[in-house]
Parts: C-alpha cells; sequence; structure tokens
C-alpha cells in the first residue's frame, strides 16, 4: 500500500470514518511495513487518551463488566474504543464472536468502536500491534480505550501493562484469588473487581484480596493502595463504582507523576521489544540461507566450531 493511500485512509479515520478505522487497525494486526507507516501517523497522537486494562480468568464476566462500563462512559458523554484481545487463533471464533454479541448494545453508537484482535503469526505479535492499535484509536479521537483480554497468560499480562490503569476481575471463590497471585496479576492490578458478587463467597473473595494486599504492604508511604469493587455486570450493580475507582485512580497517578513514568516505562519497553523482534528477524533470514546450510556442513565435518561458525555467520550478514 502507497504512503498516500495510508494518509487518505487516515485522514479518514481521523474524520470519523469507522470503515477507514476498521481497515487501519487490520493493517496494524498483518504487520509489515504497511503497518509501520501507519504506526508512523498514529504515533504522535500517543497519550491522548486514557487506556484501561481489564483482565481476569476466562469466564470472569469480563466482556459482559466492558459493555457495562462502556455504558458509564458513554453517560458521560465519553468517546470510547474497545479492543477486545484474542491470544488464540484468529480462525477459532469463539470469543471474538462473543465478545461481540455481549457488546451488541453499543455496536450502533458512532461514539463507540469495538475491535477483536488476534495474532495472525505476524513478528512481534499482540505484545507489539497492542500500543499500536491504541495510539490508533487516540488519533481517531477515542478519549478512553478499554483493553479486555481473555486470559491470564504472560501475552495478557504484556498487553494490559499498555493500560494506564489496570483492572483484574475474579469471581467469588478462593481459587480465582489464587489463580490471580499465581498469575502475577497482582502485582499489576490497580484495581480488583469481583464480579457476580451476587454468588455466595464474595464476602471470602473479598477477605482473601485484603489479605494478599495487606501482605504485600501497598498503601503505604503514599502508594496507591488496590480497592476491591464489587460487581454484578449483568444487572449493571457496582459498575458505576468501578467507573468511580478508575477516575479515583487516574487522578492519583497523574497529581503523583506515576502516569508519566509508566509511560516513559512503557516506550522503553516497547523500543526492546521492537528491537528484539527485528534481530529475531535477521535470525530466522540467516537461518534460511545459504551461508547457514555451509556453517553447518562446516560443523559437522568438525572442520569449525559451533562459535567460530557463529562469528563468520555474523560477520558475514
Amino acid at each position: 500500500m502507497s504512503m498516500d493511500s495510508v494518509d487518505a485512509l487516515f485522514a479518514s479515520a481521523q474524520a470519523g470514518d469507522r470503515r477507514a478505522l476498521a481497515r487501519l487497525l487490520s493493517i496494524i494486526e498483518r504487520g509489515g511495513s504497511d503497518a509501520q507507516m501507519v504506526g508512523k501517523l498514529a504515533f504522535p497522537h500517543s497519550g491522548a487518551g486514557y487506556t484501561v486494562g481489564i483482565t481476569g480468568a476466562p469466564g470472569a464476566g469480563k466482556s459482559t463488566l466492558t459493555s457495562a462500563l462502556v455504558g458509564e462512559l458513554r453517560r458521560d458523554g465519553l468517546g470510547v474504543g474497545v479492543l477486545a484481545i484474542d491470544p488464540s487463533s484468529p480462525f477459532t471464533g469463539g470469543a471474538i464472536l462473543g465478545d461481540r454479541v455481549r457488546m451488541q448494545d453499543h455496536v450502533l453508537d458512532p461514539e463507540v468502536f469495538i475491535r477483536s484482535m488476534a495474532t495472525r503469526g505476524h513478528l512481534g505479535g499482540l505484545a507489539l500491534a497492542a500500543p499500536a492499535a491504541v495510539r490508533m484509536l487516540e488519533a481517531a479521537q477515542r478519549e478512553w480505550i478499554l483493553l479486555e483480554t481473555v486470559g491470564v497468560g504472560q501475552v495478557e499480562v504484556e498487553i494490559v501493562e499498555a493500560a494506564d490503569t489496570t483492572v483484574v476481575v475474579v469471581n467469588p471463590g478462593w481459587g480465582d484469588a489464587v489463580q490471580a497471585n499465581k498469575a502475577g496479576l497482582m502485582e499489576i492490578a490497580d484495581i480488583f473487581v469481583i464480579n457476580k458478587s451476587d454468588r455466595t463467597g464474595a464476602a471470602d473473595t473479598r477477605t482473601d484480596l485484603e489479605q494478599m494486599l495487606d501482605l504485600s504492604g501497598l498503601g503505604h508511604d503514599g502508594r496507591w493502595r488496590p480497592p476491591i469493587v464489587s460487581t454484578t455486570a449483568t444487572t449493571c450493580a457496582g459498575v458505576g463504582d468501578l467507573w468511580a475507582a478508575i477516575q479515583a485512580h487516574r487522578s492519583f497517578i497523574e497529581a503523583s507523576g506515576e502516569l508519566a513514568h509508566r509511560r516513559a516505562e512503557r516506550s522503553s519497553d516497547e523500543l526492546e521489544r521492537i528491537i528484539r523482534a527485528r534481530i529475531t528477524a535477521r535470525v530466522d533470514a540467516r537461518r534460511a540461507s545459504a551461508a547457514f546450510d555451509h556453517a553447518r556442513a562446516e560443523v559437522l565435518g568438525k572442520r569449525l566450531d559451533p562459535w567460530e561458525a557463529v562469528d563468520q555467520l555474523l560477520t558475514d550478514s
């Protein structure tokens, strides 16, 4: 795609063309040189919006909660972008379709843009695509971007680390609290939500989380202590409290300078990921070359040791 074509799409997306925005996000997902052109245009808009990551164990009700939270933001007249992240195959359907169905109340709202994203096998995957997609939504004048992940694996943790505020969703029951702790989500959570809190065990889950927070020492020396919010997303109960907690966290990290620090750290992390992706690409290209085959034959013939062979491969590249 030519730069002129990308420029035209970008201008249309900024003017409110949803189809143009969807095409640009598809380009970002695919990666490659076209994605870099889109990223270059979107980059000056970095930080124009505020990003909230929503993660937790599968089945915790994240999509329903996200949909209810979108309703709260729209009542305040805010433009919203939603990225529903599925690190699995784009051909499996499932979560991608489910996210759309559960958020159908907002699909026709021109101020709400909902997009499911999945890895397409391009270098860097979602860890690189998600920040670029967020910037594209910011360029399209979405004031708030919600990142909802399917599970609690390493990829999901990396993605929610692209958020300014991270919400970890658990359900009543000790098992969820243990899973959150083991997955490392305790370390990245800014707000905990006990969803489906009308079920038995919600009070015990709150006690468990409070004890974990006490042991972590959060809340001392002026540090933010993650609040625990009880919700029942299907009825929107407590969702207003979650929205209030998100706004309170934003005010806190803006006033303390933590927001600027987090964004600076994310820039460093993104640079490192891009460097690693580029190096990996060079390694793969070298692996497929005739020079690699020759070096392998030399090593097998005992004429070169592996270290000397690699030195030669790197010198020749």
